[in-house]
């Protein structure tokens, strides 16, 4: 079992635009491609706004195909791109971090 980090700078002025996109529409397609997205949180600085989500998997190469196959999604595709052309760029830079378990780690549920 791994864990997959994904954190994204969000626009202040787009925040609330990403965030319906995420709930609306992102996390249900990914869960169509098999995506386990087990929180999601907000940060924020004085400076920046961040979105940050923990997924599950089985091991890299399962990650590797669902991400792929979200990407390739063609509801994704255009709803990123209908989004993208109302209120331009959502995310900024993306982190993604593999994060791998200790063997003194505790077990996650």
């Amino acid at each position: 079992m791994i864990h997959q980090l994904r954190i994204y700078e969000l626009f202040e002025k787009n925040k609330v635009h990403f965030h319906t996109r995420f709930r609306n529409h992102a996390s249900r397609i990914m869960r169509k491609h098999g995506f386990r997205i087990l929180a999601m949180w907000d940060s924020e600085t004085d400076a920046t706004a961040r979105f940050a989500y923990l997924l599950s998997w089985h091991d890299i190469e399962s990650k590797d195909a669902a991400w792929a196959a979200f990407m390739a999604d063609p509801e994704w595709a255009e709803i990123k791109r209908t989004t993208g052309a109302r209120y331009g760029d959502l995310v900024g830079a993306i982190e993604d971090r593999i994060l791998t378990p200790t063997r003194y780690s505790p077990r996650l549920l």
